[in-house]
């Protein structure tokens, strides 16, 4: 590659649009550093265009439709006409336009110089661009995730979550192939839109990431909302033809559907980019950063869904700044995994961060740790909402709280507190005498530390 006098040279040079990376691009420009910011697609990357936000307003949608079909439980005689998944598309279509155009003016005005383009790395501090290199005394890789499909040609009726958000019609029947996040996402929506739909997961259970008693609340009411699912059999194969699809499991058990969602995990965008060639330590795919995000090579940084862990796109903001803030020598706090908040958006909402009751038992030890589980029965707004759940409190004996997990309509929206609590190693003694406005599904918080702290309440 011949090296021009006039190759452009950043303080930090970034490689992928995404959440982890546009996060890094604000972060080092309010630091003083000049930015390059690579994108080959669209800025925002899957979190905008094809993950967090189409998805929350499919479900936002497939909200209002439930609410029409029940709304003479609550004394409104509404019922549902029928679903315009065009129009539906149309609004999620919009929504991501909004944030877009948002996005692109925020950095323009940030004075982040966005370089479009196929980025690939040709040296330790040259990233080549369609042919033209751009120079960082600073390099940080973010290229994000994609689609697992084992193996599975995407086509026809077999698609991945990026298909499914651009049907124009509805099916009458789905078989989900993955029940962790975004398979029990798109189970809830097309459940709520009318679609008969069966979930397929090889683990022994839904979600099976989440606390136990949360599981078993999540699955039993898919089982009343009439989602079918099997667990603990692996698919072997999935066949297509103009009627229909086919998916063997490995009992020898055949279900057949209209359509197939592949909703078996995401994997890293690292292929072909140049990483092996610079040394960069990698295992299947995904790049081996220590826990500061370094890659061990020159001042070479990796962040987001290429880097091991929990694939979301608050982690990628967080790591994005995080690798700023290291590189302009501010020494910031490392944020472990186990410590993010999570939410999956389905109905009933899912809510955890921290420990689960038994991984903290195998970190701290059977007999340290303290357990309290409020059921949202006792809540006078999730009544109201008619919703049911609950409220998980793990603590380690006479310390602090080290899990809060939550199940429930709208129980999402409790994370907030939930993350503060586990993050600042709040003790249940503390949350107890905070106070929680009623009525709101937030007391469920203070009512399960004060139960967790010897004093329940409603309890």
């Amino acid at each position: 590659m011949a090296e021009s006098a006039a190759t452009q040279e950043f303080d930090i040079l970034i490689l992928g649009g995404g959440s982890a990376g546009y996060s890094a691009a604000l972060r080092a420009v309010q630091l003083g550093f000049t930015v390059g910011l690579i994108e080959k697609a669209k800025l925002g990357g899957t979190c905008l265009h094809t993950g967090c936000i189409p998805t929350k307003a499919y479900l936002h949608s497939a909200e209002l439709a439930e609410n029409a079909r029940e709304g003479a439980k609550y004394g409104i005689n509404t019922t549902l006409d029928s679903i315009d998944l065009g129009a539906v598309r149309s609004y999620k279509d919009g929504i991501v336009a909004g944030k877009h155009k948002g996005l692109s003016g925020l950095l323009k005005m940030k004075k982040v110089t966005v370089i479009e383009g196929n980025g690939r790395l040709v040296s330790q501090d040259t990233i080549d661009v369609d042919g033209v290199p751009y120079k960082g005394k600073n390099i940080i890789l973010a290229t994000g995730s994609e689609s697992k499909t084992f193996g599975l040609e995407i086509g026809g009726r077999i698609l991945t979550s990026t298909e499914a958000l651009n049907m124009d019609t509805l099916p009458k029947s789905a078989i989900v192939l993955g029940g962790g996040v975004i398979g029990v996402e798109f189970a809830s929506v097309w459940k709520s839109f009318g679609v008969e739909v069966t979930i397929v997961e090889g683990l022994p259970s839904l979600v099976p990431n989440e606390d136990p008693s949360i599981i078993k609340n999540l699955e039993r009411a898919f089982k009343k909302r009439g989602i079918k699912f099997n667990t603990g059999v692996f698919f072997e194969k999935v066949e297509q033809d103009a009627n229909g699809v086919k998916v063997s499991l490995a009992d020898g058990k055949v279900l057949e559907a209209e359509i197939v969602l592949v909703a078996v995990g995401r994997g890293p965008v690292t292929a072909n980019l140049g990483y092996e060639e610079q040394g960069i330590p990698m295992d299947r795919g995904f790049v081996l950063a220590n826990e500061r995000c370094h890659t061990g090579v020159g001042n070479i940084y990796a962040i987001g869904d290429i880097v091991p862990g929990v694939q979301l796109a608050h982690r990628g903001y967080q790591h994005g700044i995080f690798v700023a803030e290291e590189i302009g020598g501010l020494n910031p706090v490392v944020v472990e995994d186990i410590n993010i908040p999570k939410v999956t958006f389905c109905e009933p909402e899912i809510a955890s961060v921290g420990y689960s009751e038994p991984a903290a038992k195998a970190k701290f030890g059977d007999d340290q740790i303290e357990v309290t589980e409020y059921n949202l029965a006792g809540n006078g707004k999730s009544s109201i909402l008619g919703t049911s759940g609950l409220i998980k409190m793990v603590r380690v004996k006479n310390g602090p709280i080290v899990g809060v997990h939550g199940i429930g309509g709208r129980i999402g929206e409790q994370i907030g507190e939930a993350q503060l609590i586990v993050n600042w190693e709040a003790y249940p003694e503390d949350v107890a005498q905070l106070i929680h406005a009623h009525p709101t599904q937030n007391e469920s918080l203070g009512e399960a530390a004060m139960a967790l702290a010897g004093k329940p309440l409603h309890g």
